[in-house]
């Protein structure tokens, strides 16, 4: 009779876990598409809710606090209205808690780098110096990670197609950047299901900008 017991739990038990790993892949899914139809500020806030509310389920997970991060990060720079420090203190938040599940990771520190960029746009002149160092500090810790992540390189030529000639940027230097970006996207795999894999549209459209 024990063993009957011990087996019909072992069973609710397995059938708990499969039934919240499915709705975990089930709102990854359904909400990774959601980045692409993307029309307003405001969708990017609704967006990184969702993904908040399935990392706080979760507590495991570090992918749904990395995109609850990215939306916000995203929103930030789309939305000229914004309190970008206010935004970038926001993701902050969320980076932190996903590195606290997942440290050491490239993708992780892509995204301190980008944020690191939100708040220096709050003013370029008088925050380059605190905030321009850690752009290229996080970046460069990302490379030292996964030397062959495209977005490495996309980032890298954003930041130095947004920087004055003058201050050793443009669109000639960027350009070859963009080019590494797009080779290595042609055989980029991420490490696993639902791994970050965006970039490669915007990486094309740089390209042509700067041709």
């Amino acid at each position: 009779m024990k063993s009957i017991v011990l087996s019909f739990a072992l069973l609710v038990l397995s059938t708990t876990s499969f039934a919240q790993g499915s709705k975990f892949q089930q709102g990854m899914q359904a909400n990774l598409v959601l980045f692409d139809s993307i029309k307003t500020p405001d969708d990017y806030v609704s967006l990184a809710a969702t993904f908040e509310r399935i990392a706080d389920a979760e507590k495991t997970q570090w992918l749904p606090y990395y995109y609850a991060a990215l939306a916000t990060i995203l929103r930030g720079f789309s939305d000229p209205k914004a309190d970008k420090d206010a935004v970038a203190g926001k993701a902050e938040a969320l980076i932190a808690k996903a590195e606290a599940i997942e440290p050491e990771n490239a993708e992780i520190f892509l995204l301190k780098s980008m944020n690191s960029t939100l708040h220096m746009l709050v003013d370029p002149q008088s925050r380059w110096q605190q905030y321009g160092a850690a752009v290229t500090e996080y970046r460069e810790k990302a490379k030292q990670l996964d030397p062959n992540n495209p977005r490495v390189y996309y980032l890298e030529g954003q930041n130095i197609f947004g920087t004055p000639k003058e201050f050793g940027g443009g669109k000639d230097k960027a350009k070859p950047l963009f080019a590494k970006s797009l080779e290595l996207f042609k055989t980029y795999k991420p490490a696993g299901a639902f791994y970050p894999n965006w970039g490669q549209k915007t990486t094309e459209q740089m390209l042509q900008q700067v041709e």
